[in-house]
């Protein structure tokens, strides 16, 4: 259910490396709590975003969160196939579903992001 080569946050954010950049999209489990995805507001590329900042927004027929950045870097793609189909964050979370793309992050951080053993332990604790 959880891939094994991302990291993930406390708010449900995963992040991967894919081809020198790193795609971030929210975890399976966050798309359930949301229900049916209905919008999703990207953030603008070129922006320099610190880890924890707010950069995107998903709406769903339940709710509106945040999406934070899992990481400090810049924002350099948006999946611009959301603004058309925003459902695939819920029919994809961690493939076509996924939300922006970041480059120049800090690895530190990225590396004390949580493995997918360390996000199922802190699901069970939820």
């Amino acid at each position: 259910m959880y891939p094994e080569d991302v990291r993930y946050t406390e708010n449900h954010e995963w992040i991967g490396e894919e081809d020198g950049l790193y795609v971030v999209g929210i975890s399976e489990y966050a798309q359930e709590q949301l229900g049916d995805v209905t919008y999703v507001e990207l953030p603008e590329i070129g922006r320099h975003v610190r880890q924890k900042e707010p950069v995107a927004q998903v709406e769903s027929v339940k709710a509106a969160e945040d999406i934070y950045a899992p990481v400090t870097g810049v924002i350099v793609e948006v999946n611009e196939a959301l603004e058309g189909e925003p459902e695939l964050i819920n029919l994809d979370p961690y493939g076509r579903g996924w939300c922006f793309k970041m480059d120049d992050i800090d690895t530190a951080q990225y590396r004390r992001l949580m493995n997918r053993e360390a996000y199922e332990k802190y699901l069970k604790s939820l």
